[in-house]
């Protein structure tokens, strides 16, 4: 199988033909991540979280697998049901909504929903014939950089008390969930809070709460060091001995985001201007933190990017944004061979919170993405195939860019 991993896409051309700055994204690294992630997985229902990458093709490709989706807002609800995703496959994972979004996404037909306190529980009672209730469980995590344990979850020893309270407002329990953070290093957190899932499980079926569904989150990891592929199934070895542990009858769904979407994605940019500045070169480039790059500064990401066609001895040097805002800057310490303007740069393992959380700062556009499919195309042929789309001629400055399988 062909993926962004092993492709080898002749840059220049790309950007002769659709101009610079350019994101690629690629059907085949999409499948190839899923597939891996559903064999280190077999038993767990894997429910794609949008939110790293919310592309129509990411969801495309995922429905074609069979996947199922993970939906936090009125968008990403939109985006799924404009795709014709069933929405019996859905789950709606943000602890915390308005009225107005739980009624759109029970209309839509989604009606699993997550909870982690009594002032949230009490918003489904109008629904209580519609909605069923995935109750979150903190489990801080300090060895992930970003903890999202610390804004959501109830603690462990109040979890029964607050399945009790569910029950006796008369609302369906679906069972407990819990995320133990994005890109952890291993899955020591994964097991502990299955355990102690376990352990809440059996306390509540002795109260007669039955519990028929984990949701054990995502955090799995990609490496952004060296653009490579994660041994998944290693990672998740230690996952799949502890859901072994479960009570009988549990299903187990997942919400895997980054690890899908991460790889899937690579940048390619231009120098557009150089200068020598406290003794370094600097590069000025046509895309940069508030835009593609974003993730440097909301994901706490450093993006490997490297000068793919230029020689000679390197210097330490600077890697800067198009913006006037002096923030703007990709890396400060990068060793490159001298460049020159219209040279190259390209960023891989951009897919997750990347394009999501760009800007239109300085308006500057929205870098534009092209699609390819490497696992379908050779090589050496996917230049021919790419063109844009109509809706693109006519509205050109929105730069969606689209290959035709």
């Amino acid at each position: 199988m062909n993926n962004l991993f092993t492709a080898n896409l002749d840059y220049r051309s790309l950007v002769r033909k659709y101009g610079s700055p350019l994101l690629l994204l690629d059907r085949a690294t999409i499948r190839h991540q899923y597939r891996s992630l559903k064999s280190a997985l077999p038993n767990v229902t894997l429910h794609y979280a949008l939110k790293p990458l919310p592309h129509p093709e990411v969801v495309s490709v995922l429905m074609e697998e069979g996947a199922s989706f993970d939906l936090a807002t009125k968008g990403e609800v939109d985006l799924v049901r404009s795709a014709g995703v069933d929405p019996i496959t859905c789950i709606h994972t943000h602890p915390i909504k308005k009225d107005d979004e739980i009624s759109y996404a029970l209309d839509y037909g989604c009606s699993v929903f997550v909870v982690d306190n009594e002032e949230e529980v009490k918003k489904f009672i109008p629904y209580r014939r519609d909605a069923r209730l995935l109750i979150r469980v903190s489990f801080p995590n300090p060895e992930t950089p970003v903890d999202l344990s610390k804004k959501f979850g109830v603690l462990p020893e109040n979890c029964l008390g607050l399945l009790r309270y569910v029950k006796r407002l008369g609302l369906e329990i679906a069972g407990l969930s819990f995320h133990v953070g994005s890109q952890v290093p291993n899955a020591r957190r994964h097991c502990e809070a299955i355990s102690q899932c376990a352990e809440i499980i059996r306390a509540a079926a002795e109260e007669g709460i039955e519990i028929g569904v984990l949701d054990i989150g995502g955090g799995f990891p990609v490496d952004y060091a060296g653009a490579r592929e994660t041994d998944i199934g290693a990672f998740c070895a230690p996952i799949r001995e502890a859901l072994a542990q479960l009570p009988e009858g549990i299903r187990i769904i997942a919400e895997p985001g980054r690890f899908i979407s991460a790889p899937a994605m690579l940048n390619i940019c231009t120098v557009v201007g150089k200068a020598e500045r406290f003794g370094k070169p600097w590069y000025y480039l046509d895309d940069g933190v508030y835009c593609s790059y974003s993730g440097q500064i909301f994901d706490h990401v450093t993006y490997p990017k490297s000068a793919p066609y230029a020689m000679g001895p390197v210097r330490e040097s600077v890697l800067a944004g198009p913006t006037c805002d002096s923030i703007d800057i990709i890396a400060e310490n990068i060793m490159l061979p001298e460049l020159h303007v219209d040279d190259i740069i390209v960023g891989k393992m951009m897919g997750a919170y990347t394009i999501s959380t760009a800007t239109e700062f300085n308006f500057i556009r929205k870098t534009g993405i092209l699609l390819i499919d490497t696992d379908r195309d050779h090589p050496d042929e996917l230049e021919r195939q790419f063109r844009l789309e109509p809706a693109t001629r006519e509205h050109c400055h929105q730069r969606a860019l689209r290959l035709v399988s």
